[in-house]
């Protein structure tokens, strides 16, 4: 397992809520924030699925932020259980394989939502395809609401369109409950002019437009996503999720990561 996450028996519900948290003499640069998180970013070191001792590390992390009195919403993948892109390129139908997907991302909704909610930190999953069995549907103004009052905010199933990622859910989710930042999670700590586990000499940016992601076809997020934040002047923050409390760091504006402005 990688040591960056901590396994099970490391934390549990009655530790977490006495956990002592050293006080910091920063406040938030940012009051809402949309995490976003691919479905990978759940699986840990296995081959597909949850690894319940990553999404209870994720959850403590986000419950730093929640103390720290930032509004947090949160977008996640299905790529860890099933990815549609894949799929049509094997011959499958685009939009079939499309809602396959988003059904992923309700799956991983839920397991996020129980690793919050064993932490004592309200949750929400909200989606965009009905499913009132196990989530809320989604309404703009209930999700701002549930923001307004503290809780976390899960957007699953996408846009609850074909043909459209994640990536680009959660640009659109960001504007409609107008978040203040993107926050990008991701397995590296920031982005670079190529792959950096392939190309040891590739170099980190600190700061990038929005313009250069594009016209460098850097692997952020997809091009509708990165357009889509350009025109709202969105910023977004790309960040090792692996290592824990960068959320943390990353809100209270220290300088880790990548951060795409204008």
């Amino acid at each position: 397992m990688d040591p960056a996450y901590p396994g099970p028996s490391s934390y549990n519900r009655k530790s977490m809520s006495s956990e002592a948290v050293v006080p910091s003499t920063q406040a938030p640069v940012y009051k809402r924030a949309l995490l976003k998180l691919s479905g990978e970013a759940l699986m840990g070191e296995q081959q597909f699925g949850v690894d319940p001792a990553v999404a209870n590390r994720i959850a403590l992390d986000v419950g730093e932020i929640q103390r720290l009195g930032v509004e947090t919403a949160i977008v996640i993948g299905g790529g860890n259980i099933f990815r549609g892109l894949a799929a049509s390129a094997r011959g499958m139908d685009r939009a079939t394989a499309d809602y396959m997907g988003m059904l992923a991302t309700v799956i991983n909704a839920l397991a996020l939502q129980d690793a919050l909610e064993q932490h004592a930190i309200v949750t929400r999953v909200v989606t965009a395809i009905e499913m009132r069995a196990v989530a809320e549907p989604f309404i703009r103004r209930r999700a701002i609401r549930h923001l307004e009052k503290g809780r976390v905010v899960i957007f699953a199933a996408g846009t609850g369109s074909p043909y459209f990622t994640t990536d680009t859910a959660a640009a659109l989710r960001a504007m409609e409950i107008k978040a203040d930042v993107i926050l990008k999670g991701t397995k590296v700590d920031g982005i670079y002019t190529a792959d950096p586990m392939v190309d040891p000499q590739a170099t980190k940016y600190t700061k990038i437009s929005y313009l250069q992601v594009l016209e460098r076809q850097l692997k952020v997020m997809d091009a509708t996503a990165i357009s889509l934040c350009m025109d709202n002047k969105l910023p977004i923050v790309v960040f090792n999720l692996r290592k824990a409390g960068n959320i943390r760091r990353v809100i209270l504006g220290d300088p880790i990561g990548t951060t795409v402005s204008v």
